[in-house]
């Protein structure tokens, strides 16, 4: 099995990166949206970088 981590286009809000790791770690994307934002409030600003990064350096998954 080889997994790969992608950007998702369904279900996105922003650049779908939430959801793509959401995917790749079979986990629900609303939790992995709370972590983020928690993570962007606690860090001031980290998880906005992080998410910033993730968003040009993740592919696209493709269709």
């Amino acid at each position: 099995m080889n997994k790969q981590l992608y950007r998702i286009e369904e279900g996105k809000m922003l650049c779908g990166v939430c959801g793509g790791i959401a995917e790749y770690l079979d986990m629900d994307v609303t939790i992995v949206r709370l972590i983020t934002a928690a993570l962007t409030a606690c860090s001031v600003g980290t998880g906005i970088l992080l998410y910033a990064v993730a968003a040009i350096v993740m592919p696209v998954k493709p269709v």
